[in-house]
């Protein structure tokens, strides 16, 4: 995608495969800054503390993190312990493991000396793999806004949850996929974009994205999704996601299963993009199976965001002390779920659609 009309990805191999460059999306949407990561412990750091954020992203970065660590030594022992390191980073995104899993079918049978080149060969690849597998997630995904557009007079009203955009996959996005073709096709839309506490993704990263790209939208406070359905002001919810179980279950980012009760209650179509990398075939009861981060309380108690003086600040927003749950993913059970919109088409929430799926990578 295009920042200011300059092409631009969150994730990019440095020119001689020393290091990895990212954008710092903690900066945003008050600075673009540009970080270059040297080293497995600089993309742990970035991966954990969100520096960089989405699964298809998280699993990206995992990637050229591991080629990082074999410049360090990459004998069998090297190999599978800066896999297993890399796996803490973060524990709900299911393509972590994913793509530190294909990293290793790439790199074990090889001989030492040659896993360090064939691991920045495969990172690429994982990386060129996703931008491939979003821009067909948007194809398959335009019809459904199509489909509405061609009911109704007016533009297509989306409602978007946290931040599953091009900042959140090496280009294109997931749920965005679907609006930026439709965009780039001339189909009037408008997207409701969801603040998403308590990190404020959609505020600060959806919404510039879709400024920088022209799509019309409205930021709304993540209470007033149900609001708007019940008015009729929504067609449609597309959403991203962190881990799908077997049978359909969704884990996205908190908030995710109170839109999905307000869209069922109000008849709005409910939607997941979902790379196939990011099913997860060994699990099956997303309540019971999944598990869920739980992050910094400060996350919850203090805001961040630019004063009058330019300076980004962070003031506290609760009384001094106050104790906070941060629980950073929701399950939305299957029977919630309109489709999956995947690179090979839109499939049902079922174990039966499911199992038919091709296999990812």
């Amino acid at each position: 995608m295009k920042v200011g009309g300059v092409a631009l990805r969150p994730l990019a191999a440095a020119p001689g495969r020393d290091a990895v460059l990212v954008i710092d999306q903690r900066a945003l949407p008050h600075r673009l800054q540009i970080e270059r990561l040297d080293s497995a412990q600089a993309v742990h750091t970035a991966i954990r503390d969100m520096w960089v954020r989405g699964a298809p992203l998280i699993g990206a970065s995992a990637a050229y993190g591991l080629a990082l660590a074999l410049r360090e030594g990459a004998d069998d022992a090297a190999l599978e312990q800066a896999a297993a390191w890399l796996r803490g980073a973060r524990p709900t995104a299911v393509n972590l493991m994913w793509a530190l899993d294909r990293m290793l079918r790439r790199l074990r049978p090889l001989p030492a000396a040659q896993r360090a080149a064939a691991a920045w060969d495969e990172a690429d690849a994982i990386a060129e793999d996703d931008v491939r597998c979003n821009a067909a997630i948007g194809r398959h995904g335009l019809p459904l806004l199509q489909a509405l557009f061609a009911r109704k007079p007016g533009p297509v009203n989306v409602l978007t949850h946290c931040n599953a955009g091009w900042l959140a996959t090496v280009d294109w996005g997931t749920a965005t996929s679907p609006i930026y073709q439709a965009h780039a096709a001339g189909l009037p839309l408008h997207v409701w974009v969801d603040e998403t506490r308590p990190r404020n993704q959609g505020a600060s990263l959806t919404a510039w994205e879709l400024g920088q790209a022209g799509v019309p939208h409205t930021l709304i406070a993540d209470n007033a999704g149900g609001h708007l359905m019940q008015r009729g002001q929504v067609d449609l919810v597309i959403v991203g996601c962190d881990r799908v179980t077997a049978q359909g279950d969704v884990c996205n980012k908190i908030g995710t299963y109170l839109k999905a009760l307000a869209a069922r209650d109000n008849g709005v179509p409910f939607y997941v993009a979902m790379p196939s990398s990011t099913l997860d075939r060994n699990l099956r009861d997303g309540l019971a199976e999944i598990p869920i981060e739980e992050r910094s309380a400060r996350e919850v108690t203090h805001l961040q965001g630019i004063a009058a003086s330019g300076a980004v600040v962070e003031v506290g927003i609760a009384p001094a002390g106050t104790p906070a749950a941060n629980p950073a993913f929701d399950v939305t059970p299957a029977r919630l779920v309109s489709g999956l919109i995947t690179e090979f088409g839109i499939v049902a929430a079922t174990a039966e659609a499911l199992a038919g799926l091709p296999q990812h990578g």
